[in-house]
């Protein structure tokens, strides 16, 4: 997709060459920064019933008079913060989808000064409107015309308007990637899969990207790591990839990001209904890989590492079980309570590993627990960290990226659940307070580095009529890590 600014005025949209115009307007006021035509238009259809000044509201004209785009959407989007914009542009962009119109000018009637924050949101808009799952469903509808979106802006405006379209560009690119890798079927998506695409996206990139294979991954000595995946028959897959843009002497940024391509649950299993959407629980892994393409793209003046480690959870003959003792790389010794809580076993690794980078902080994504759904649903991220100034910088990128999080706590009495009699810990510890627990346990070994947790199980993915993978939280991360470039 082609994303462009033009500098133009309100009071001359009915002369844009375009295939279609849409216009967002901001309150019953942006009827009077508009140019006569459109406030006319838009006036009757207000008059008629057809449209309303209310967030979500749209109506499509075809070929109005005194208009040269054939086709012009006006869009309500009450408030004009650039959240409630994205809803308008996502819904007027909808109204368009799978039409005709190859080249949309799209233009903002009462907002006042647009920057690069609006530019962003529109980018994201169109990128979550348009995109259409292909991979394994040839009879999914065909691709629409659309090639070209131009936001049309003031003069003043027009250097932070380029501005957002280009970090937008990069970090939808980058969501829609996450997406493309997490909606693929366990059987496509597998870890030696995800390694090749981690090493096509080196390829791409000028990256430093090595996969390591169950021998070399043995070498290490993550022993909780290879404990999860020798259940299964696919071999697991370690995936280190580095992308410098600043001096070799600068401590990167470390994401690690949780593979585990399939979920049975292990020993443990899970019940039937609704395990195929276990294939996305390699989300976290989706999204570092996309967040990796989004910085690369951009180069920013930093360094950052990528972590994924992956393999299946599955109840083989070889697979861990109840009551079984394994030891992690730190030499810390865990008591497998629960095989289904798997993916703290795969990420306690790589978290050793990482020191091995000298990490400015390492953040780690998972859908690690169905009690950070139960906690806070489907729309905020859980956020976990004992680290104030990281916490306030995550939560501020959640913000400017429209990709919430919140924070949850992490007190010490929390971590009196994971004692075991056997062990150095369990695995688990009971169902109250589950996300909780799940991140104190990751911390036990992040202990020589500043350190963060973000558990997605509640935003990576939606179920029902609209399933299918979303992409989050590489806008958070995105910005974050943009956030540390000198």
């Amino acid at each position: 997709m082609d994303f462009r600014q033009h500098t133009a005025s309100l009071d001359a949209l009915a002369s844009v060459a375009c295939d279609a115009l849409l216009v967002v307007v901001a309150g019953e006021k942006a009827e009077r920064t508009l140019d006569t035509t459109l406030a006319r238009l838009l006036a009757d259809a207000v008059a008629h019933g057809d449209f309303e000044f209310k967030r979500g509201k749209t109506v499509l004209l075809h070929r109005p008079a005194g208009v040269k785009a054939a086709r012009v959407v006006f869009a309500a989007c009450g408030a004009a913060t650039p959240k409630s914009l994205k809803a308008a542009f996502a819904a007027g962009f909808g109204q368009l989808k799978g039409g005709g119109s190859k080249h949309v000018a799209l233009a903002i009637g009462g907002a006042g000064d647009i920057g690069a924050e609006q530019a962003e949101a529109l980018v994201a808009a169109v990128g979550e409107t348009t995109y259409v799952y292909r991979h394994t469903k040839p009879s999914a509808p065909a691709a629409g015309a659309l090639e070209r979106v131009t936001l049309l802006c003031g003069k003043a405006a027009a250097k932070a308007v380029s501005q957002g379209l280009a970090r937008g560009h990069a970090v939808a690119a980058g969501v829609t990637l996450a997406r493309e890798l997490a909606n693929r079927p366990g059987n496509h998506c597998t870890p030696t899969y995800l390694g090749e695409q981690a090493k096509k996206l080196g390829k791409e990139y000028g990256l430093k990207v090595e996969v390591l294979d169950r021998k070399a991954i043995e070498k290490l000595g993550m022993g909780s790591f290879l404990a999860v995946a020798q259940g299964s028959a696919e071999p697991p897959r370690f995936i280190v990839a580095q992308y410098h843009g600043a001096a070799k002497t600068q401590a990167p940024i470390v994401l690690v990001g949780k593979g585990i391509t399939f979920d049975t649950g292990g020993i443990s299993i899970k019940p039937a209904a609704e395990m195929d959407e276990m294939k996305f629980d390699m989300g976290g892994a989706a999204s570092v890989l996309g967040t990796l393409r989004a910085v690369a793209e951009l180069k920013p003046k930093l360094n950052l590492v990528v972590i994924v480690p992956t393999c299946e959870n599955m109840p083989g003959g070889r697979a861990i079980k109840p009551g079984d003792v394994v030891k992690s790389m730190s030499g810390q010794t865990i008591e497998i309570l629960n095989t289904d809580a798997e993916g703290r076993l795969i990420l306690c690794d790589a978290l050793t590993y990482a020191e091995r980078f000298k990490p400015a902080c390492v953040i780690d994504v998972a859908t690690l627990t169905g009690a950070c759904v139960i906690a806070l649903g489907h729309h905020h991220t859980g956020l976990f960290t004992a680290d104030d100034a990281l916490a306030a910088q995550l939560l501020a990128a959640s913000t400017a990226s429209l990709d919430p999080a919140w924070r949850m706590p992490l007190d010490e009495e929390y971590e009196e659940a994971l004692k075991s009699n056997f062990a150095d810990m369990g695995n688990v510890g009971g169902r109250a307070g589950g996300a909780i627990t799940a991140a104190m346990f990751l911390r036990k070994f992040t202990g020589k580095y500043r350190w963060a947790h973000l558990d997605i199980a509640g935003t990576a993915w939606k179920s029902g009529a609209a399933k299918g993978a979303t992409g989050r939280p590489v806008p958070l991360l995105t910005h974050f890590v943009l956030s540390q470039a000198s």
